[in-house]
């Protein structure tokens, strides 16, 4: 392996580290060191992610770097998620969902309309990118389109960026002149 591939797989894997520990403290709600560790080490070494005798000195390593980047906040006992974590761990999140699609097409459209305020225009933007990386097809403005079931994303989007009210979802029946999305969605 190359240095600027094993340079990359590092990266990675602190990465993957980081998402662990904010994932544990963020579905607690604050831990302890002693509770941290075991937790984010047992992960670790499932995933293989470092030799099993050096994981507690990479669990805490990491966790010192996520209260540097005021991702996570230490107070001597437990760490507590920042806002700035929450955040960050939300962008993973959005980024690693995968949509999965049915074998057969059920001939419905998911049709999603929002309206963020311009005040919001960072969460607007997650929404668009979010939906063009799970694939959706831009229909007009701020008017996405999806041939399958995406109600789980919808609330994970509702739930953690406080969008519920300006964004509708609608399953149609029929869109005037689909045959271009059904090409798009390759359902011809």
């Amino acid at each position: 392996m190359g240095k600027i591939e094993e340079k990359s797989q590092k990266k990675g894997n602190r990465e993957h580290l980081q998402k662990l520990i904010l994932q544990t403290v963020a579905d607690v709600g604050m831990l302890s060191i002693a509770l941290v560790a075991p937790n984010v080490s047992r992960a670790m070494y499932k995933l293989g992610l470092v030799p099993k005798w050096r994981q507690n000195e990479y669990v805490n390593s990491s966790a010192s770097k996520l209260v540097k980047r005021g991702l996570l906040f230490y107070d001597g006992k437990k760490y507590c998620m920042t806002s700035k974590g929450e955040d960050l761990l939300c962008q993973w999140q959005f980024a690693d969902f995968k949509l999965e699609r049915p074998k057969k097409w059920d001939r419905k459209w998911r049709v999603i309309i929002f309206d963020i305020p311009e005040k919001k225009r960072k969460i607007r933007d997650q929404v668009r990118t979010l939906f063009k990386s799970a694939g959706f097809y831009l229909l007009q403005d701020s008017v996405w389109v999806y041939p399958y079931d995406c109600e789980d994303l919808l609330t994970l989007l509702k739930s953690n960026l406080g969008v519920g009210k300006n964004v509708l979802y609608l399953i149609v029946d029929e869109i005037e002149n689909d045959k271009h999305l059904r090409e798009s969605f390759n359902l011809i």
